[in-house]
């Protein structure tokens, strides 16, 4: 089991990832054989570094901005709250989802859900 610290250096490293909008460096803080699921429940479970960059590629385009706001760990797992912001130009997309991920010994992801739907989108 990674150790507390370990996990929750991971945890800001993805979310300093995202700020990048670099696919290839978020992908690589998962484990090869890792799942993603995001958001719950939206019908399609990625499996494998690939296929997760190739689900973060879109964000290489987007101005946004990613803050941690709160993180949990406990055992292998931890839980995080997180705002991601999005300036469309015209207007600004704010979503706040609470991502789960799990973590192999050597600290990589071994699978990440995200809890967000669209009603927890906001525009302004």
């Amino acid at each position: 089991m990674a150790a507390a610290e370990a996990i929750r250096g991971v945890v800001e490293g993805y979310i300093e990832a995202l700020n990048a909008r670099k696919p290839e460096g978020i992908a690589g803080l998962y484990a090869d054989d890792a799942t993603l699921e995001d958001p719950v429940g939206g019908g399609k479970v990625r499996r494998g570094r690939d296929a997760i960059a190739e689900f973060y590629r879109p964000f290489s385009d987007l101005a946004m901005s990613v803050e941690l706001l709160a993180v949990r760990v406990a055992g292998n797992e931890a839980a995080f709250h997180f705002r991601v912001t999005t300036d469309m130009g015209d207007q600004k997309a704010v979503v706040e989802p609470i991502d789960v991920m799990t973590f192999n010994e050597a600290g990589q992801i071994t699978s990440m859900r995200a809890f967000w739907n669209d009603a927890d989108l906001t525009f302004g």
